[in-house]
């Protein structure tokens, strides 16, 4: 099936985590060749995904799916890989996939007379980071494993966080497709591919990588309603993170005003804290980089 986007096609957008996971866990041969394509391409070796290990009720329908938006996979080699789409990152990202890279290596049971720490799999916490930057670089993907700081010797070991920033990617896009590597493909279809001056570019790249023409002819599939429902969630989403970050704001109002020890001092705090979230909403800044201004 080939696959060609016209500009006024309205297409939902990939990123939205609910979509993000129903493209690549529908369980037919194109959402899971999408999937093998994809973490192939983000750790740099071709894999292929033997089974996903939902972490909620299997799904064909998006208005079923639950608040948890990773998928758990292994592949035919027995390695466990975790990824998710991550809408609005926090200024803790960074710390909650060392924690869960943590919990997706010691996942594996080595226990019983003939096994050993030698039989341990390869484990890869996969976070693909729609908004903001977290690293200082350029570099829009990076993947972390323990070394020693100092010396700049790798422990070697067999866990792995892979990070894809997608705000990184003002350079890359402008590149001739033919110059681009399976990577930036990746990265320019998940940012740009609601992008109608762009729509050229993601045509290019579906005829130069089988991964992601599988992944656009599962994302063709979802339903009208389906797309409906899934802005409206955006939609709701959007303002209790909203609320949510001027609650956040308000508190740091009150920390300045409390460490100037004066109750006109609180409560100026509080009011300023207010009026620089809501002013800083007015001009557009989505409410992650809001908080990660104050922090």
């Amino acid at each position: 099936m080939k696959i060609n986007f016209k500009e006024t096609d309205d297409l939902i957008d990939i990123r939205f985590d609910k979509v993000f996971k129903a493209v690549f866990t529908r369980g037919t041969p194109a959402s899971k060749g999408a999937l093998s394509h994809l973490i192939s391409a983000l750790i740099g070796r071709e894999v292929s995904v033997a089974s996903i290990n939902a972490n909620e009720p299997p799904i064909d329908n998006l208005q079923d799916r639950q608040i948890r938006f990773d998928i758990f996979c292994k592949t035919t080699n027995g390695e466990l890989v975790n990824i998710e789409m991550s809408l609005n990152p926090a200024s803790f990202e960074p710390v909650r996939l060392e924690f869960y890279a943590g919990r997706l290596f010691t996942r594996q049971d080595i226990r019983g007379p003939d096994k050993s720490y030698g039989d341990l799999k390869e484990t890869y916490q996969i976070t693909i980071l729609s908004k903001g930057q977290f690293f200082p670089d350029e570099a829009f993907l990076h993947t972390f494993e323990y070394y020693d700081p100092v010396h700049g010797v790798s422990l070697n070991g067999r866990s792995r966080i892979i990070t894809l920033e997608l705000s990184k990617l003002d350079r890359v896009v402008e590149k001739p497709t033919e110059n681009m590597n399976v990577q930036e493909y990746w990265a320019v279809y998940f940012r740009y591919l609601t992008d109608k001056s762009k729509r050229q570019k993601i045509n290019e790249i579906l005829e130069r990588e089988e991964g992601i023409a599988m992944a656009s002819e599962v994302l063709i599939e979802i339903t009208e309603d389906e797309k409906e429902w899934v802005r409206q969630m955006s939609e709701l989403k959007y303002q209790l993170d909203t609320q949510s970050y001027i609650v956040e704001a308000k508190r740091i109002g009150r920390k300045e005003g409390v460490e100037e020890g004066r109750q006109e001092g609180r409560q100026e705090g509080l009011k300023e804290g207010e009026r620089k979230i809501i002013d800083l909403l007015k001009s557009g800044k989505s409410p992650e980089e809001i908080i990660r201004d104050y922090q």
